[in-house]
């Protein structure tokens, strides 16, 4: 099936980042990108693409494990912690190869573009054969990622990740001898062979403080400066690497972070969940972002985050379905607001349009990309709707569908998804994979075994 294009989308209500605006053109030029906007428009231009419902900026999932997806619903069973559930996703992530990676990155992306997201942010570390050896190309399995992307219709971030030891002090061992190119220098020198496309843009990140050695870290935040390219770590998701840090260094991770220089604008830490006052401090003065995962984080029994101080702090947040438990960006948005309620047992932390800005604008900008995240001239023309007439979000007026949308609707809701202005999900259909639930079964049985 072929993506169709429209030159004008008229939206029956439109989120514009800070209200709701009913009647509302968007013209798209032929670079896929928004040309204009045009407010108060009653009734649909001829020709136009009629997008009913609301529609807001494309939803961005700025921490992703595709492979993760294959574990739903077969490790939520028993009792257990972050570190046995580690084991588990170690044993799914021994039998990938280039091609079945491709085929369930394909399945999981398309499931996200039914779920309105447009820009997915690959934290991605399965790079060799198992053994260690590298394939005969040394980026294959990050190749299958970004053309799984294209396959499915959305936009990616391979956020190609150092990952070189198993603790501090410790040679990767097992399972994660894939996952490791030695040394950072030699981590730099394969992915500077990846090349970014159209779709596609190349990033970096630090799996971890226990998993980069303290003397390379300056390496990786190195390669991502020179390229002004997104830098993503795993930053205090486990207070047992808390500990191990103090033990080894004397000082947390976000400490040893800054002093390798890792921290800055162009960096987000992934889950920032046990930091210290000081912690805080030192990500928000330098605007260190913030990628907050409530439902992995929930199902991971990992903790609460301090989101509110965070970004109080000057830290920009961001959301992503990492583990994809589910993936469903507006339960993510939605989570977050509500943890801190139970936390602080206090409502209204964030308001809507805050927590949609979260989901939209600022996940995008963390990913490299700020020119999408808004319905506004020169963005790109990425967006999706929402359902304002299904058995969760029927009743509120349209006026309200901001809260509708994060505090109502779920990813079934979405109708629509357009990414450079073209239809990837129309009517709740994917136009390029039409069974997405056989692509998801197939390729999880043959990565399962």
């Amino acid at each position: 099936m072929s993506l169709t294009a429209h030159k004008t989308y008229w939206l029956e209500h439109a989120w514009l980042g800070t209200h709701v605006e009913p009647g509302v053109a968007l013209d798209v030029s032929a670079d896929g990108r928004i040309a204009a906007v045009r407010t108060g428009t009653g009734t649909p231009p001829p020709g136009a693409g009629i997008l009913r419902g609301l529609t807001i900026p494309g939803l961005a999932n700025a921490h992703s494990h595709a492979f993760h997806r294959a574990l739903r619903g077969t490790v939520q069973v028993g009792s257990g912690t972050f570190w046995t559930w580690r084991e588990i996703m170690y044993r799914v992530a021994q039998n990938l190869t280039p091609d079945t990676y491709f085929a369930l990155a394909r399945a999981v992306y398309a499931e996200m573009a039914l779920a309105g997201i447009t820009n997915v942010g690959e934290f991605h570390y399965v790079h060799h054969a198992p053994g260690g050896t590298p394939y005969a190309d040394p980026n294959a399995m990050g190749e299958a990622l970004i053309e799984a992307a294209a396959a499915a219709g959305i936009r990616i971030t391979l956020l190609d990740t150092a990952y070189l030891s198993a603790g501090f002090g410790e040679a990767p061992s097992g399972h994660q001898r894939r996952f490791s190119d030695g040394t950072a220098d030699a981590w730099a020198e394969r992915v500077s062979a990846l090349k970014g496309r159209e779709h596609a843009l190349i990033g970096a990140a630090i799996h971890s403080v226990r998993a980069v050695p303290a003397g390379q870290l300056a390496t990786v935040a190195r390669w991502a400066q020179e390229r002004q390219a997104p830098l993503h770590v795993h930053l205090s998701e486990q207070t047992a690497e808390n500990d191990a840090c103090q033990a080894a260094h004397g000082r947390t991770p976000t400490q040893l972070l800054a002093d390798h220089g890792v921290l800055g604008p162009r960096t987000t830490g992934v889950h920032n969940t046990h930091l210290t006052d000081a912690d805080i401090a030192l990500l928000g003065g330098t605007t260190t972002g913030t990628c907050m995962c409530p439902t992995t984080e929930r199902d991971l029994a990992d903790g609460i985050g301090p989101a509110v101080r965070l970004q109080h702090a000057g830290s920009p947040l961001s959301l992503g379905s990492d583990s994809h438990a589910v993936i469903d960006l507006l339960e993510e948005a939605r989570a977050m607001e509500l943890n801190e309620r139970l936390r602080s047992r206090t409502r209204g932390h964030w308001t809507a349009n805050a927590l949609l800005t979260a989901a939209t604008a600022d996940g995008h900008a963390a990913l490299g990309r700020p020119d999408a995240g808004r319905l506004e001239p020169g963005a790109l023309a990425d967006f999706t709707t929402i359902a304002l007439d299904s058995v969760r979000t029927a009743g509120p007026l349209p006026r309200l569908g901001a809260e509708t949308a994060v505090f109502a609707a779920t990813a079934s809701d979405v109708r629509h998804t357009v990414v450079g202005g073209r239809h990837v999900v129309r009517d709740g259909v994917h136009t390029l994979v039409p069974d997405v639930p056989s692509a998801l079964a197939e390729s999880i049985a043959a990565v399962r075994g």
